[in-house]
């Protein structure tokens, strides 16, 4: 199919995250089309002193994509490539939506092992943040990467796999963007599955209780939990022999649409508005929704929509950590005079090899926390931060938080090799910005 064709270079616009609390106004911007036309947008911008940073869809909530250099969109760098059924991989551009690689790769047969709760963004900009999904025994999307391709400074392109400039590799998979701009990404993929949910509502004590348990007995468990209140909801994932039983129009529609997004809505709009009526709230809403199974093909699984904007706080701590630190913030809550209308929500992942992933040598559990955007969140957070950082939390790079450089590399053992990485692929920072700085360091 055939699309039109925009100007590889334009003057910059103000262009926004999806939450609204990061914009940047770039000299000017880049769509190439090609990793040739990229590898001259980025050679054009040391030419002419402009840092260079690439956005997807702005689901970070960091500034990790900002600059006011030039900005590169890469909707035009979209597609699979080609797909290997003898080594089970797909080759896809950088900037292909997770939604599109999924429902492609479905069609095919084929299917991603385990991804996270959205596919809204580009390829690159969830493995380069380390986004993730909640699993046992599979771990982030970037944990899938077999192969990449990266434009480096100068605007050479390398490829990079466990064989090809493997010390880049080991790096690169959540490179932050401080590497270069991936221009393609090989995923690991395999046969399509089905996998069997059973949401079920259970009480804060007993799910944190039987968490080992859970996550033991389950390939893949996730929990949320509903502050001001003793309740939860669990979600179980497991593969299944099927046959196909997906949720029924009317019942999903009440499920996904209405509760978990149109009411949620208003119940986000009326806390903002009324801080003291959020406990009773929180209360309806955590018994709102009604335990349920059904076995679908993955990616209609393990992903849900999420229209209602928020501002997120996620940290990983080691799994055995992880119910002592979401007690503590319980009772922090509890204590105290805030008003949290979105639940906490508990995924787990087993230990990677990648420097920076935040399960990166440990077996991770995820405590995220939200706050509706509009309503103030800093007090929430920092509380939040305080409990989980004692616990030698590493926060995900695309939400907020306030680390810096010294404590990173208190808590990521191959924070060293990543930066001497950088300094070797981009001494001059071409790709740095602000938050890079205080995240890498100068």
């Amino acid at each position: 199919m055939s699309r039109t064709r925009i100007g590889p270079d334009s003057p910059g616009s103000t262009w926004r995250n999806w939450a609204g609390n990061v914009a940047a106004r770039p000299v000017r911007e880049a769509r190439p089309a090609s990793v040739g036309e990229l590898a001259d947008a980025v050679r054009r911008a040391a030419e002419d002193g402009l840092r260079v940073k690439t956005v997807g869809t702005g689901h970070s909530f960091t500034a990790i994509a900002s600059t006011d250099g030039v900005l590169i969109r890469p909707d035009l760098l979209t597609g699979i490539r080609r797909i290997d059924r003898r080594a089970m991989t797909v080759t896809v551009e950088s900037g292909t939506p997770l939604k599109r690689l999924n429902t492609a790769l479905a069609r095919e047969g084929l299917s991603l092992a385990n991804m996270g709760d959205i596919m809204e963004q580009t390829v690159a900009g969830a493995t380069s943040t380390g986004t993730h999904g909640t699993g046992r025994d599979t771990a982030s999307i970037a944990a899938q990467i077999r192969e990449l391709e990266l434009v480096t400074a100068d605007g050479s392109v390398l490829t990079c796999s466990e064989k090809e400039n493997p010390e880049v590799f080991a790096a690169a998979r959540i490179g932050l963007g401080a590497l270069g701009v991936v221009s393609a990404i090989t995923f690991a993929i395999e046969p399509v599955f089905l996998l069997t949910a059973r949401e079920e509502p259970m009480t804060f004590d007993r799910v944190t209780s039987d968490f080992d348990a859970l996550h033991a007995e389950n390939e893949h468990f996730e929990f949320y939990w509903f502050p001001h209140t003793g309740n939860c909801n669990t979600k179980r994932n497991n593969r299944s022999a099927g046959p196909a039983a997906p949720p029924g129009r009317i019942s999903g529609w009440i499920e996904d649409e209405f509760l978990s997004n149109g009411l949620f809505q208003v119940v986000n709009s009326v806390g903002r508005a009324v801080p003291a009526a959020i406990p009773a709230m929180a209360r309806i809403s955590s018994r709102a929704l009604s335990a349920r199974t059904y076995t679908d093909i993955p990616y209609k699984v393990f992903t849900s929509p999420r229209r209602v904007r928020f501002m997120e706080m996620e940290y990983a701590v080691p799994r055995e950590a992880a119910v002592a630190a979401l007690r503590e913030v319980r009772a922090m809550v509890e204590r105290s005079p805030l008003r949290v209308s979105f639940p906490v929500e508990v995924r787990t992942a087993p230990a990677d090899d990648i420097a920076l992933s935040t399960a990166s040598d440990r077996e991770t559990a995820y405590i995220a926390v939200h706050m509706y955007r509009g309503t103030p969140y800093r007090s929430y957070f920092t509380a939040v931060e305080r409990i989980l950082t004692a616990h030698g939390g590493r926060p995900h790079w695309g939400k907020v938080h306030t680390r810096d450089a010294a404590y990173l590399a208190e808590v990521y053992p191959r924070f060293g090799e990543f930066t001497a990485l950088r300094d070797r692929l981009d001494p001059d920072r071409l790709f740095g910005n602000d938050y890079l700085r205080r995240v890498l360091g100068a």
